[in-house]
């Protein structure tokens, strides 16, 4: 588990992208890579980019269920981490809106939650 200091956390959502993906993961608990590919718009590869580097970080943590891979916040991440990563949350709700959007219209969800 990394040592989260606010630089290295600040650098760790310094992509849109991976800022997005912590997010989206802060509201929904837990996303597959299909989930967040359709979410953010985006291809596999890219996704799967960013979310190595935010497990390599220590921000997320992956499990395996059948063919699946699914992605949370690290349970051991530091108290003032989760509380920054949630009030950038309650505060960004629009940045996420269509984000959002493209999640729950998603077809076929592994595990739908909207």
């Amino acid at each position: 588990m990394a040592n989260f200091t606010p630089d290295s956390f600040c650098k760790t959502l310094a992509d849109p992208t991976r800022a997005r993906i912590a997010l989206l993961v802060t509201r929904e608990k837990e996303l597959c890579v299909c989930e967040l590919t359709c979410a953010l718009d985006e291809i596999q590869p890219k996704i799967s980019r960013h979310l190595a580097l935010l497990r390599e970080s220590g921000l997320l943590a992956d499990r395996r269920q059948g063919q699946w891979v699914y992605y949370r916040l690290h349970p051991e991440l530091p108290t003032w981490v989760t509380k920054i990563l949630k009030a950038m949350l309650d505060a960004n709700q629009e940045w996420l809106h269509e984000n959002h959007q493209r999640l729950c219209a998603m077809e076929d969800r592994p595990n739908p939650c909207c």
